[in-house]
């Protein structure tokens, strides 16, 4: 087999481009993969690409690896070409490369780590309130229905939404379900790895856009102190209403209060002389969130609750009752507080509800 350098920033690479002859790298994956690795071989005129479930299978019964099998499919598989349903060979031998290495591992994103995934930041970015509903959709394992051009060139990318849709398709973010009677492409996320990059990608953009009013979030964090939970709620409504939900409704409910603890985890950040923990162990379990705030040495526990059924005033006793029976203000007291403001809040979709014990 002859190994070939593969060239990258040939002289007429820029009119290659801006012409439309190229499909594959629209994310400059082949720059950054050669970066990545001393050594790439390239197979020329290429027949076959991707692994069918029965070469997963077959991969894996190999290096005695078939207990994975679930975990590989759910993580790596999802793709459509034609008739056929294939895994990314890429992630697929990541994985069986590092638990011959490490017989427990767990999946990893092995996509994220090979790309800097900017396509997907600059959709979010971009995104409208429409836009902002269809990628909640697609998060929570829903389908949308988009027209699919597969002649963009490399100026008509970043011109529209539509066009960027276009290129989360031809670059593998989202997979086709199938086509409409009228030719929209049924379009999904393919898998759990791709799913959880598009959440890394929401939460750093959640991050760096509520940054830039710090004046909103003093007023957010100092309600806390203040205890004013009208403020709290006025405010943290607004955050969630502005977000894009991570609303995954085949989680279980713990993994749900998951997503509006790292929004307020986040949002308390900003106040960077407050010590902040997250399940941390306290009294005799763990608390959601323990603040101790030094200028007053005041503690602050909160606790949080998804409100299945929408009751939220139900789930707030819930969090308050928890707090008390499991002496959450344990760690603060053992930390130095002096005065201690407990929390109960509840969440149900975009909404919340919050409630005060001292």
């Amino acid at each position: 087999m002859e190994i070939l350098k593969l060239p990258v920033g040939i002289e007429n690479f820029e009119d290659i481009r801006r012409s439309g002859f190229y499909y594959i790298d629209k994310t400059m994956f082949i720059e950054q993969f050669l970066n990545t690795w001393s050594e790439v071989t390239l197979f020329t005129r290429p027949r076959r690409f991707g692994f069918t479930d029965k070469d997963v299978q077959e991969i894996l019964t190999y290096f005695n690896l078939s207990e994975h099998y679930a975990d590989v499919k759910e993580w790596y598989d999802g793709y459509h070409f034609g008739n056929a349903n294939v895994y990314c060979p890429w992630d697929v031998i990541n994985y069986v490369d590092l638990l011959r290495l490490e017989p427990t591992a767990k999946p990893q994103d092995f996509w994220s780590n090979s790309s800097e995934n900017a396509l997907v930041r600059n959709f979010i970015d971009k995104a409208d309130v429409q836009t902002k509903y269809e990628i909640e959709c697609l998060i929570a394992g829903e389908y949308i229905e988009k027209e699919i051009s597969l002649e963009l060139t490399y100026d008509e990318i970043d011109k529209s939404i539509a066009n960027l849709w276009s290129v989360l398709f031809t670059t593998g973010y989202l997979t086709k379900q199938g086509v409409t009677d009228d030719g929209k492409v049924r379009l999904s996320i393919p898998n759990r790895e791709i799913k959880n990059l598009f959440i890394k990608k929401i939460r750093e953009w959640f991050s760096d856009t509520t940054a830039n009013d710090g004046k909103t979030l003093e007023q957010f964090c100092n309600a806390f102190v203040d205890k004013d939970t009208e403020k709290i709620e006025e405010l943290f409504g607004d955050y969630l209403w502005n977000t894009i939900s991570i609303r995954d409704t085949a989680v279980a409910k713990d993994k749900k209060e998951n997503f509006y603890h790292g929004i307020l985890l986040g949002l308390l950040g900003y106040k960077a002389n407050w010590l902040i923990k997250s399940n941390t162990e306290s009294g005799t379990g763990y608390s959601d969130i323990l603040v101790e705030v030094p200028n007053n040495r005041t503690g602050i526990v909160i606790e949080l609750k998804y409100a299945e059924n929408g009751d939220m005033d139900a789930a707030c006793d819930e969090a308050l009752k928890q707090i008390e029976e499991k002496s959450y203000v344990d760690k603060l007291k053992q930390d130095g507080m002096r005065n201690f403001i407990k929390y109960g809040i509840a969440c149900f979709k975009k909404d919340c509800k919050v409630v005060v014990s001292e």
